[in-house]
Formats: C-alpha cells, structure tokens, sequence
C-alpha cells in the first residue's frame, strides 16, 4: 500500500505534475485519494509560479472510479457521513474543473465512473491508444450524479444519456469521436505528446489563459446552468442512493463477482 495516495511537483517552468498514486487498486479513489488532490490542489493554490498542471495515473491505469470496497464501508454510516464523502468528490473534481490555469489529463489503461468525471473536467485531455472508458455507476445500483454536468459539458447530453445508462466500455477511438478526449496517441508517445501541449500552453499569456478558460467555464453547462443550490441537490441524490437496497445488491454482487438480482423488492 503506498503512503501517499497523491504525489504532486513543480518544476521551474511552474509546470505541476499531480500523480493518482494508489496502482495496486488500479487508482481507485477512497477518502485518502480525495483528500490528497485537494490537499494538492491548496498546496498549487500557493505557487505563484503555477503555470500548467498535467495530472497522471501511476501504474497500468488511470483511474478506476471508486474504491467499491470502500463505498461498502461507507454505506452503512449515516446519511450525514454519506453527504459528507460525496461533497467532498464533488469539491475534489470541481476544483480541477474551476483551476484557473490550464489542466492536461494524461489517460492510460482503464478511466472508469468518477475518472470519467475527472478528466472532464480537465481542459486537455490526451489518451492512449489502450485506453478504456466506461461511465460505471449504474452497473452498482449507483449513480453518477456529481459528474453528470462535467460529463455533459465534455461530451453532450446524448452520449451521456447512452454511455451513462448502459455502463458500457469503450475505447480511445470511440471517447475521442464523442469529445471525452482530444487525442490519442501510442502508449508509448504519451508523455511526449503531453509534453507537446504543456510546451503549446507555456508559450500563451498566463492572464489571457485564466481569462479565457473563466469566459468558457461561464459559458458552459456546468459554468452557467449549476450553481450551488443544484449541486447541493447532486450531492444529495449521490449519496442517498448508495444508502438504498439496489446499491447494496450491486454492491455485493461486485463484492463476490456474481450478477446482480434487481428483481429484489425495494
């Protein structure tokens, strides 16, 4: 188990590499993950020389959505304790999502439920050609209620009413055709094609990119047509339905690799 969930640096062109850093569960975030990136995300708050943060996946994944064995835990506690774990997902993939400077979203392996949501909200994203994808929430019992606006904004209200509802997977290919990502690239080209980009970012106006991308978060589903009252009300639905029997099915039926029986009686 590694000691720290996420790694972050800066280096002297004020470019941030933020590193998902749990590979023996394929990145799966629990609270120690949330709590790093929004630990990283004040500690990068305070560089001045911030210019670019490129966030990465350590290991053969990106990002495998929730630790389920550690949603199960939460399960049970109380609805205040449940409101409280998906605020703070929502506040960790919010924060990449309102950054005002340029975020690149490097995306190797599997990308599953809230990893879909996070690289929606990154403003570059770049995959590899081995890339997986899939919006996995429903498959539990659960749904993706804090992410469906950063989804909606990256892809479209149509694809998310597909691949949001049926959980499917699907490739790099099929994620770039839809918007998810803007590229894809050979696995082995990855770190230079982001390096590409991150050197296409540093040549701008630092002021002008803040500008620009608050003039596009304004203009955008989740800028515009969210607030906090709306978001309130996800953060409600997301965490009220990991407390109902149909997630406990799903869950369990994760838990011991069956099918899971919907048939149950609510």
């Amino acid at each position: 188990m590694n000691a720290n969930p996420v790694l972050w640096n800066l280096d002297g062109r004020g470019v941030a590499t933020v590193t998902l850093n749990r590979p023996e569960v394929n990145n799966a975030y629990d609270a120690g993950l949330i709590n790093g990136v929004l630990a990283a995300m004040d500690e990068l708050g305070k560089k001045p020389s911030l210019r670019v943060v490129v966030l990465k996946g350590n290991g053969k994944h990106f990002q495998a959505g929730a630790d389920l064995r550690w949603i199960n835990g939460v399960r049970p506690k109380s609805a205040d304790e449940n409101e409280a774990v998906s605020r703070a997902t929502f506040e960790a993939v919010q924060r990449l999502n309102t950054l005002p400077i340029p975020t690149v979203a490097l995306v190797q392996g599997g990308c599953f439920g809230g990893g879909t949501g996070v690289i929606s909200a990154c403003d570059v994203v770049i995959a590899a050609d081995n890339a997986l994808f899939s919006i996995t929430e429903v498959r539990w019992g659960l749904t993706a209620a804090i992410i469906i606006p950063q989804l909606c904004d990256a892809v479209g209200v149509r694809q998310v009413r597909r691949y949001a509802l049926t959980g499917e997977r699907f490739g790099a290919e099929e994620a770039r055709r839809i918007g998810l990502v803007h590229e894809v690239v050979p696995l082995a080209e990855l770190e230079a094609a982001g390096s590409k980009v991150v050197e296409q970012l540093l040549a701008n106006g630092p002021e002008a990119l803040a500008e620009t991308k608050r003039l596009a978060m304004e203009s955008s589903f989740g800028g515009m047509s969210v607030d906090d009252e709306a978001y309130a009300r996800l953060v409600k639905m997301h965490s009220a339905r990991r407390q109902t029997r149909e997630a406990s099915e799903g869950l369990a039926s994760f838990a011991e690799k069956r099918a899971a029986n919907w048939d149950h009686k609510a």
